[in-house]
């Protein structure tokens, strides 16, 4: 197939156009390399892609509709991961979230209509169970109590592909993605603040008191799930994309505290807005539907994120 992913550059679209590359599919990137975190981290993951003879970049956002146009001609799926991730920063930046996860939507989502391309894979979130108590989390359950504005767009993505598959019958396919976690990750998460901050004997903030509970999920087994949704295209479906395994935050660090072979400085805070005590996926619907089946745990994934950490940065 001939595929366009958006937010090529991107942790998650890094590690899914090389899965597809190495499959034999076609794919078109688009990423404008913005400065949310380090670009040059952004620079170093295309750089591995654009070696690839099947792999064609189109610098450029998703605000410009005649970009789009021309990164998604002619393709067989489209898989929508581009969008400002993260909570706290939500908080300071709600206009680029706007902008960038509503606007930014609608105009692809619009644009797979404009150009009927018969297959449409979206990112949502893990994010839009809110302040919702139950666990483990399934796509059932209540999603009207979000509880920050990352969590509100990725909540509006799912109606207005809902209303689009609704009123022009292409395929839809939402991905609810829990904590991802692993080599080439993003700055502002957990995992890489961590150890850049024990690997440098500074202070990590350890918010919630340390308290929180995560269903940390390894990038290689999101990426099966996320390529098994474009394969088999349902019409429309949201999925679960978890480990299906609920971590204590504290054992995470512990883990991450072996691997650099130092403990760290814990800074305990108290919980964030926007942030939720507790996540856990059920993921009995993909396993079903998707043949989704994650294998990687924490005491497995630390160590590639922490041996990549060394090796990128030269620790």
């Amino acid at each position: 197939m001939k595929i366009l992913v958006t937010g090529s550059a991107g942790f998650i679209g890094f590690h899914l156009i090389k899965k597809l590359l190495a499959r034999g599919d076609e794919v078109v990137g688009l990423d404008n390399f913005n400065s949310y975190y380090d670009p040059k981290l952004k620079e170093a993951r295309n750089a591995k892609l654009v070696e690839h003879k099947n792999f064609t970049l189109i610098k450029g956002d998703i605000l410009d509709k005649e970009t789009i146009d021309k990164a998604i001609t002619g393709v067989d799926r489209v898989c929508h991961l581009a969008a400002l991730a993260g909570v706290r920063y939500s908080l300071e930046h709600p206009e680029e979230y706007i902008s960038n996860n509503i606007v930014g939507f609608f105009n692809v989502i619009d644009a797979v209509k404009r150009h009927e391309i018969p297959g449409f894979i979206y990112a949502s979130s893990s994010s839009v169970y809110g302040g919702n108590d139950k666990l483990p989390a399934n796509e059932e359950d209540r999603v009207d109590d979000p509880i920050s504005l990352y969590a509100e767009n990725k909540r509006e993505n799912e109606m207005l592909a809902h209303t689009y598959h609704h009123l022009y019958g292409f395929p839809v396919t939402g991905l609810r993605f829990f904590t991802v976690y692993g080599p080439y990750g993003r700055p502002d998460m957990a995992l890489f603040l961590f150890t850049d901050a024990i690997l440098k004997d500074n202070p990590i903030q350890i918010f919630g008191e340390g308290k929180m509970q995560r269903d940390f999920t390894f990038i290689d087994d999101i990426v099966e799930g996320i390529i098994a949704s474009i394969d088999k295209n349902h019409d429309e479906e949201v999925f679960n994309l978890g480990s299906g395994r609920k971590e204590e935050l504290m054992d995470f660090v512990s883990l991450i505290e072996k691997e650099c072979g130092k403990e760290g400085k814990k800074e305990m805070l108290g919980m964030q807005p926007g942030d939720v005590r507790a996540s856990l996926a059920d993921i009995s619907k993909a396993r079903k539907m998707l043949g989704y089946d994650p294998k990687t745990s924490i005491a497995e994934g630390i160590p590639q994120f922490v041996e990549w950490f060394r090796e990128y940065y030269g620790i």
